[in-house]
């Protein structure tokens, strides 16, 4: 028996020793060989923390490299490279925008980080006429895009309440804010992408050439191909914004004001809502940006101990259609059914108003608060099933909203593409219900890690024991069962896109849904 125990340790030091000169071995090898590419930028092999860090700061993992791509034929000779070392070759690519994941799917454990920011420097090209669009970088952020779009006036239609993300990153998850209602995702307004595959072949694409890769890549969390291009619907800019927020105490009342908002032809541009649960002083907060309409019954007001809920309205126009816009306004909130002492307005310019999030990012950070762990939950719950999660979610599994703002408001599904790769409810109308928490590092408390974690685990668990058809937007899951379930009938389709366009399993390997040199199975 100890000859055996004996004979058995010296065998696994053996092979561990094997592995070991393998590593060793190939190490060098790979990294002169990234070394002796022909290609305008730079690998970067050392300052390697920055690209194994996020959004979320929940996950770090080191890279062997950082790319800083000057032009679009970098990243395509990078993995092609990787892609013609074949399936014995352990290295990945992750693209990384403003690193604004939560989960660590921009990065690539012991792969290749590229710095999609470096593309940045590509110009940006306006397309004036009757249908306008600009033709953009994948590593452009939103806001540089509307600065320059305001220079001719133009703006494109679809937004995410944080500009100060990439082109590439949010397409590829599908951009959603309160404008999706009436113009669909940011990934309804695309016309042509320009991508490179796991090949590492440069492809165009758009509806009518190469469709199957344009649609999977829209939503397709960076499986099929890294956006390097992208053009984008444009729409004339307005000048202005009345920016109005509105409180209900009855979940019902809300969301069937938010509907009625959200069908047809709406006054306002945007439609969104949060909950609010047992927060103090909530409406003198509102008075540094806000004017309420009546300021005597509004001080009277008491939102402690409470649970509310917020319609925030917008309504975009040009500073001579003032008079009209403002009847305009007043006619709709007459018919809605809303707490009439709870009405506040603000007049701010349209930039302004989309870059409204930046603003408290800029005071969070000046406090040291926005490089926290954010443990958010993106959830997009069937409408038949909104009374249902709200009377359990809000009524008893959440106690209070001091972790940070919960989002909520509906989608038309009629917006969206049934083509592209985002899975969506089986229903015409959704809600986008985002619980975006910020934790406080080592605390053991209610805005701890741990305890938000417990909390969003609780929140699933629940839509899964009562079967509410719930889908994750941004989704996360551990095991390729998981994302099997989430996907459910277009599983099969995902997988044939994997396929054929990046077989090796070199993309996104944040995502955690194939693994590299591992077959995988419809």
């Amino acid at each position: 028996m100890q000859r055996n125990m004996l004979f058995l340790r010296s065998f696994m030091i053996l092979v561990l020793s094997c592995i070991a000169i393998k590593i060793n071995l190939c190490f060098p090898n790979i990294l002169s060989s990234l070394k002796t590419l022909p290609i305008d930028g730079h690998f970067n092999f050392e300052q390697l923390h920055h690209a194994a860090k996020d959004f979320g700061n929940r996950y770090s993992f080191l890279p062997l490299a950082v790319l800083h791509p000057n032009s679009v034929s970098d990243i395509a000779t990078t993995v092609k490279h990787i892609w013609q070392m074949g399936p014995g070759s352990d290295l990945t690519v992750a693209a990384r925008g403003h690193g604004h994941s939560l989960q660590g799917q921009s990065q690539a454990h012991g792969g290749i980080v590229i710095n999609m920011k470096s593309l940045q420097g590509l110009k940006m090209q306006f397309h004036i006429g009757n249908l306008p669009y600009v033709d953009v970088s994948g590593g452009e952020l939103w806001i540089n895009i509307l600065r320059e779009g305001l220079k001719h006036g133009l703006a494109p239609k679809s937004w995410t309440d944080y500009l100060h993300l990439t082109v590439g990153g949010t397409l590829s998850n599908a951009g959603i804010s309160g404008q999706a209602f009436r113009h669909g995702p940011q990934i309804s307004n695309v016309h042509q992408l320009e991508v490179v595959t796991g090949k590492g072949e440069v492809v165009t694409c758009s509806e009518k050439q190469n469709s199957d890769l344009f649609h999977g890549v829209l939503g397709g969390l960076g499986q099929f191909g890294i956006i390097t291009r992208a053009r984008i619907s444009l729409e004339p800019a307005p000048e202005m914004v009345k920016w109005i927020r509105v409180l209900y105490t009855d979940f019902a009342t809300f969301t069937r004001d938010q509907e009625e908002l959200t069908s047809g032809e709406s006054t306002f541009d945007y439609v969104e809502g949060f909950v609010i649960i047992n927060r103090t002083g909530l409406l003198n907060n509102w008075r540094l940006s806000f004017n309420p309409q009546d300021p005597v019954q509004a001080s009277k007001f008491k939102s402690d101990g409470r649970t509310l809920f917020c319609l925030e309205l917008a309504k975009y126009f040009n500073r001579d259609e003032t008079a009209v816009v403002n009847r305009e306004i007043h006619s709709s909130l007459s018919q809605l059914n809303h707490i009439p002492s709870t009405l506040f307005v603000s007049e701010v310019p349209y930039i302004e108003f989309l870059d409204r999030v930046h603003i408290s990012e800029i005071k969070l950070r000046s406090k040291g608060l926005w490089e926290v762990p954010h443990p958010w939950l993106n959830l997009l719950v069937p409408r038949s099933k909104i009374q249902t999660f709200a009377q359990q979610v809000f009524g008893n599994i959440l106690t209070d909203t001091s972790n940070g703002p919960i989002l909520i408001y509906p989608v038309n599904k009629s917006k969206w593409d049934n083509r592209t790769s985002v899975v969506t409810p089986d229903e015409d109308v959704f809600y986008l219900v985002a619980f975006l928490s910020s934790a406080v590092p080592s605390s053991t408390g209610n805005d701890g890690l741990d305890h938000i974690l417990i909390q969003n685990k609780r929140i699933l668990e629940f839509c899964e024991i009562a079967r509410l058809g719930v889908k994750q937007y941004l989704p996360h899951y551990s095991t390729q069962g998981e994302w099997k379930a989430h996907f459910g009938s277009r599983w099969e389709v995902f997988v044939r896109r994997k396929s054929s366009y990046d077989p090796l399993a070199i993309l996104a390997p944040g995502q955690r849904i194939f693994q590299k040199a591992v077959p995988y199975s419809q």
